[in-house]
């Protein structure tokens, strides 16, 4: 089974990476984008028997850092 982690940074924390994506854009001519928040995705091939508590587990202890970042939990059939 398919786990997939959505990890964005929460509302009022910086994103630098999201700036600097946001001038490329704008430095290769594309216009209206207002703003970039980047994030990252995390895709887990796991075992029936891990449950969602278990992910949620894993997201809090290394997957995300929960101080700066929230995180989104989709579980999906092969």
């Amino acid at each position: 089974m398919k786990a997939r982690v959505l990890v964005t940074l929460k509302s009022g924390v910086l994103d630098p990476q999201g700036k600097a994506i946001h001038h490329a854009l704008e430095g290769l001519g594309f216009r209206g984008v207002n703003d970039v928040r980047a994030g990252k995705l995390i895709e887990l091939d796991v075992d029936e028997s891990v449950d969602d508590q278990a992910i949620e587990e894993m997201c809090r202890k290394l997957l995300a850092n929960t101080v700066i970042e929230n995180f989104k939990i989709e579980r999906a059939a092969l």
